[in-house]
């Protein structure tokens, strides 16, 4: 369970926006990947996003190219979760991989505001807004939260081969 505070987006933010394809293969350094966040969209989010904090979003976010630095990016800035209407495929498994929570959560997006304070129960399949309503979606499969608490799937592939 999560609870932050709110950066509100649109439909369609593209990888493109979320990290800027001109710094795709000159930048490595997660700290600099970071601060490339959504510069594109928002310049003020990599500068003032706080660890813990949430992005909600309208449909098909992450939309564009496969790049991985797009999830990456997010995860490095603090954000522990996004919560979106919907996902483009194949940023909803990157971020999965980077271990960056992501919740499709379509009816609850129009009834939260930038800076509000949200809680995200991924167990339970349930968010709720910062008046008090609260909605439901699919909880996360017990493999998925466990490549989230370990933090990425790698370092839970390592966990599991060694539990062998």
């Amino acid at each position: 369970m999560i609870k932050g505070k709110v950066w509100k987006y649109g439909d369609d933010v593209n990888t493109d926006v979320i990290f800027p394809g001109r710094y795709t293969y000159t930048v490595t350094d997660p700290a600099e990947i970071a601060s490339h966040a959504l510069e594109d969209l928002d310049p003020a989010f990599a500068k003032n996003v706080k660890a813990g904090d949430i992005i909600v979003a309208g449909k098909n976010f992450g939309c564009g190219s496969s790049r991985e630095q797009a999830a990456l990016c997010l995860k490095y800035a603090g954000v522990a979760a996004v919560v979106a209407a919907s996902f483009a495929r194949i940023f909803f498994r990157n971020a999965i991989n980077a271990g960056l929570a992501t919740v499709a959560a379509p009816a609850a997006i129009s009834h939260i505001n930038a800076g509000d304070g949200i809680t995200v129960d991924f167990e339970a399949g349930e968010l709720t807004a910062a008046d008090g309503s609260s909605y439901k979606f699919a909880p996360l499969p017990p493999e998925v939260v466990g490549i989230l608490e370990a933090g990425g799937l790698v370092p839970y592939i390592k966990k599991e081969m060694a539990n062998r």
